[in-house]
């Protein structure tokens, strides 16, 4: 158990918590939300007695062992898969305690040593690591590259390998999806739900928030509240609260009415595509979503350039990659490239990591030269491009004003106040150095900077790292009502679902469209992990065929016995898995019908209605943790699955 009990925190002149009480118990998986500088990473000190309160307790079970994702990792020469290794202290120590009794001669302490490594799983413990670190990208050649050879961001999935791989309790992650891509995120969030103890998380990932989380802890005011339920659960409540407060409701009904014209507009437009059909079921829920946002310090619009081109950009045969280095060959990453966009296309970028989707962002910006081919670009095409490495580009010793004034030196001081406004950046705000900036506020006025230039292609390459929930959701809505094209690589699932028509998938050297919408992807990705996985027990196969074979006839009658058993062993397992995924469905079915009744937008606002809406609350609530169930139910059958038919593959091998 977690409590912290009329709890005060003061850093520097600011109060992050004021009598703040909450209580978590054991085995929850808690999302912590707020703004930027609301205190969440302050919070996780405190847990980690790293921070005093400066009123109240903390209370926390004992013996507890705690796992906590350091934010900067050294560049070190040791191997990656070794320094993932080092995560378990106690494993370390009994190892080396072992190789001591191995010099000194010491069998019946070599014996007791063995014991321990045993029940810490230590003998699987380089198997566990090296599948943290797949999980996150590595290939396996990485694993005994040194942790020097890797840029920062590598490092920080790294550390988190490391951290996942620590036994622990209680796990702190602070964002730890900024530095992954959507194939990465989706791993760590299977890894999560299977996760057997308590976790506390800060993101401001709303799709990764309501797969892994049950409960949610809202930073806001100086208080600590908790909800029941993931984030879009959190959501629908703090809307049902702020409906009832009449100094919003005005604010309430305009934004509402706001987001039902720009719909209404859409769907004249939407073509009968599953993604683009996916945008207006996720637009229509942005109305429920925005009562739950109308107090966000955040609201803006993207204009379009006021003239456009047919088509903007053209690929022609286009090979995009690296030039090599003196004279070597080419880095080519993507062959025979043809694209063409049109006005008003929307695209989302799909692919595995390193697949090149940065490179053809940065190809069709012109940044990035072809190697060979064609880049034809319209006579009124305006480009805005939003990349991360473009933080690092805004001058530190200047304000956003002076940013802003910089591109257009005849606009008004107040017309700039009043757009940098929109981006949080109020009053006195629009003069403050960047260099005292956060990386949310760099990324903020990165993103304002992109907007004021009013272009008619969006270029966004992962534009909501840094950026808090409240600063998203204002993203989100301004890009779904944006005139212009707009081309997005993202982790961010909401955000592709709200924004985009079409996805691209960027893989094996091409780029071709993607049937489907994210949740394929998701069976896309799992085949493609399959077929690599038998691709892989293929070779491992032919290559133990091609030595020579030195079994009895006794022992290959004890592989067909284990074959047989394993055979029998699939049965229940797959009748598990079997019946897991028809309850899934059934679930999935009734959530449906239970999220068209929140849908309606008076079911929030008619006080006549509350019990309904509680009741309806309350059947949301029970059906999503029969879903969830069931899904954990039917990832543990199949994962089981997995590992045996390989176990049949091998044994059916060896009687061969």
């Amino acid at each position: 158990m977690i409590a912290l009990r009329q709890v005060a925190l003061q850093r520097g002149t600011q109060t992050l918590l004021d009598n703040a009480d909450v209580t978590l118990n054991n085995g929850v998986k808690a999302g912590i939300i707020g703004a930027n500088g609301a205190g969440k990473s302050s919070l996780f000190k405190l847990l980690l007695g790293e921070l005093a309160p400066d009123q109240g307790e903390i209370e926390m079970s004992g013996g507890q062992r705690i796992a906590h994702m350091a934010q900067e990792v050294d560049a070190l020469d040791r191997p990656i898969i070794e320094y993932v290794l080092d995560g378990d202290l106690a494993l370390r120590q009994a190892e080396a305690d072992l190789l001591a009794a191995q010099e000194a001669g010491q069998a019946h302490r070599e014996a007791e040593l063995h014991g321990l490594i045993e029940t810490l799983d230590g003998y699987r413990a380089e198997s566990r690591a090296a599948q943290l670190l797949v999980g996150l990208g590595f290939v396996q050649t990485d694993l005994n590259r040194p942790l020097s050879a890797f840029s920062g961001g590598w490092r920080m999935r790294i550390n988190l390998a490391r951290t996942l791989f620590m036994p622990s309790d209680l796990l702190l992650l602070d964002e730890p999806t900024n530095h992954l891509d959507l194939d990465a995120l989706l791993w760590l969030e299977q890894w999560l739900t299977r996760y057997p103890g308590t976790l506390l998380l800060i993101s401001h990932d709303r799709d990764f928030l309501d797969a892994v989380c049950d409960h949610i802890v809202h930073m806001h005011h100086q208080t600590l509240e908790l909800y029941r339920g993931n984030y879009s659960q959190f959501e629908r409540t703090r809307a049902e609260k702020l409906a009832l407060q009449q100094a919003e409701a005005a604010k309430q009904q305009a934004r509402r009415e706001e987001i039902e014209r720009f719909i209404a507009r859409f769907r004249a437009q939407a073509t009968k595509a599953k993604q683009a059909q996916s945008r207006v079921k996720m637009l229509e829920r942005m109305e429920d979503i925005a009562v739950a946002h109308v107090d966000s310090p955040f609201h803006f619009t993207l204009p379009a350039a006021d003239k456009t081109s047919h088509p903007l950009l053209v690929l022609d045969q286009a090979q995009l990659g690296y030039p090599g280095e003196n004279g070597g060959d080419d880095n080519v990453q993507l062959d025979k490239v043809n694209v063409t966009l049109l006005p008003g296309s929307r695209i989302g970028l799909l692919g595995p990591n390193g697949a090149g989707k940065s490179t053809l962002i940065k190809s069709l910006t012109g940044e990035l030269e072809l190697l060979n081919g064609k880049r034809v670009p319209g006579e009124h095409l305006a480009i805005g491009y939003f990349a991360q490495h473009q933080l690092e580009g805004l001058d530190v010793t200047s304000a956003p004003f002076v940013h802003v004034q910089r591109l257009s030196p005849t606009a008004s001081d107040q017309d700039i106040r009043n757009f940098l406004g929109g981006f949080g950046f109020k009053g006195d705000d629009a003069f403050g150095k960047v260099a005292n900036y956060s990386g949310g506020e760099k990324a903020r006025l990165a993103l304002a900077l992109v907007a004021w230039q009013k272009p008619n292609l969006l270029l966004l390459d992962e534009p909501t790292n840094h950026l808090d929930l409240e600063m998203r959701e204002a993203l989100t809505q301004a890009l779904a009502s944006f005139e212009g094209t707009v081309i997005l690589v993202s982790h961010d699932r909401h955000l592709l679902r709200a924004t985009v028509d079409e996805f691209w998938k960027v893989a094996d050297n091409r780029v071709e469209p993607f049937d489907g919408d994210l949740d394929d992807y998701r069976v896309w990705l799992k085949a493609r992990l399959e077929e690599s996985r038998r691709d892989s027990r293929g070779e491992k196969a032919e290559r133990q065929s091609q030595q020579p074979s030195g079994d009895s006839r006794e022992a290959r009658k004890a592989s067909r016995k284990a074959a047989a058993e394993l055979r029998e062993k699939l049965r229940p397992l797959k009748k598990q898995r079997d019946q897991a995924e028809k309850a899934m469905e059934k679930a999935q079915q009734e959530l449906d019908k239970v999220e068209q009744l929140l849908a309606d937008p008076e079911l929030y606002t008619d006080s006549a209605r509350k019990a309904d809406l509680t009741k309806t609350l309350s059947q949301q609530a029970e059906i999503k943790a029969r879903l969830d169930e069931s899904e954990r139910q039917w990832l543990s059958a199949e994962e089981s699955l997995e590992t045996m038919e390989a176990e049949l593959l091998a044994s059916e091998a060896a009687v061969s």
